[in-house]
């Protein structure tokens, strides 16, 4: 399951469904602007 910071959850809220999705089914734990920022990276690079 996956954890989004709550002090990030507007930056979260903001994408897309389908990229909220992603997000999601990755099961991450995004703390900071760097988790969230590198997890937008992986799934743009398709890893």
């Amino acid at each position: 399951m996956s954890y989004i910071n709550p002090r990030l959850q507007p930056k979260f809220e903001s994408l897309s469904i389908d990229l909220k999705n992603a997000i999601l089914e990755r099961n991450v734990r995004i703390d900071t602007m760097q988790d969230f920022i590198k997890v937008l990276g992986e799934i743009a690079e398709g890893k």
